[in-house]
């Protein structure tokens, strides 16, 4: 009998999709690649909880995997850059979307897709991260490049969440004074244990403002949720401050004016984390590790069975999941 292994699988159905937990797949069944990689975890993203739901068309292909992240051991390769036992980490090229994905027990992939996971982290610790925390160490590293003064204020939108959590314990780390904006208030004990100095309500930023500009606060910013929130905080950038924009929950359109860019010098940057070079993957992966302690990933982070997968969906797209929600694939 062949030998078999689990995924959740998602395939087209009378105009929708089913998403369901097969037992019965097995190496054939995996697409192209020079690397197999025995998954020991995988995360539930913003794009998965979309995909796992169908709420969002993030599957390209049929059947698809999801999962935009995972952690493991190769099986096999026939790539020179790895061997058999070696533990890696993959996220963004598509995995996930057009390419079967981490959530499932084993994935099959091109070997320049992959790094070595770094030896701070077992694959478990580097799903804490994930793309979520992989974008927040690049919005980190983007604020850095721009010449945020370390011991700056620099104010995280959406903190509650995957790349918000991570980024205010980044920031703390990296010498900044994180300031937390949340539309969940009762978290602000989390945040401020992760490092946030000051914890703000949503309304601070979500709210409409007259005027092309307001009061002058903050020299830096990472922004997770886009839509009216984005448009306010480019408003309120000190001089020559800088945003790294990374998210989309608060949606796509920004009503703005082009003030704070010619009166206050005023950056916005993009943040993309899907097709960056080796090299910095490599860099960005490595100062994760010098940046997050396990304990720290322990507070922002709890682990569920691959079962509980569509309930952590739900759960994430309405807004009810804190930090990171790592996947035990072998659970």
């Amino acid at each position: 009998m062949a030998d078999t292994f689990r995924a959740w699988v998602i395939d087209r159905a009378d105009g929708g999709q089913t998403c369901r937990l097969r037992t019965d797949l097995t190496d054939a069944d995996l697409p192209a690649g020079d690397v197999l990689v025995d998954v020991q975890a995988s995360t539930v993203n913003y794009k998965d909880g979309l995909a796992v739901t169908g709420k969002g068309k993030i599957i390209r292909a049929f059947p698809g995997v999801p999962g935009i992240d995972f952690a493991g051991t190769v099986r096999a390769s026939t790539s020179e850059r790895f061997e058999p036992g070696d533990q890696v980490v993959l996220n963004g090229f598509g995995v996930g979307e057009s390419h079967w994905g981490g959530l499932a027990e084993r994935a099959r992939v091109p070997a320049e897709w992959l790094i070595t996971l770094p030896e701070a982290f077992t694959p478990m610790e580097a799903m804490a991260l994930g793309t979520a925390g992989y974008t927040a160490m690049l919005a980190v590293d983007e604020l850095e490049r721009a010449g945020v003064a370390q011991g700056a204020e620099v104010v995280v939108t959406g903190a509650a969440g995957g790349v918000g959590s991570v980024a205010i314990a980044l920031l703390r780390g990296a010498g900044f004074r994180p300031v937390a904006v949340t539309g969940r208030e009762t978290l602000a004990d989390y945040l401020r244990e992760l490092g946030a100095v000051e914890v703000l309500p949503r309304a601070t930023l979500s709210e409409p403002t007259k005027g092309p500009l307001a009061s002058a606060r903050w020299p830096g910013a990472i922004d997770t949720v886009g839509g009216a929130v984005l448009a306010n905080l480019l408003k309120t950038m000190a001089y020559e401050g800088t945003v790294a924009a990374c998210g989309l929950a608060g949606g796509v359109e920004v009503a703005t004016t082009v003030m704070p860019f010619i009166l206050r010098g005023v950056r916005l940057v993009g943040v993309e984390s899907v097709h960056q070079p080796l090299h910095r993957r490599e860099a960005i992966w490595q100062r994760l590790a010098e940046l997050m302690p396990s304990e720290r990933l322990a507070e922002m982070s709890r682990v569920v069975p691959m079962d509980e997968v569509p309930a952590v969906a739900e759960e994430l797209l309405a807004g009810r999941v804190r930090g990171r929600t790592v996947v035990d694939v072998k659970g």
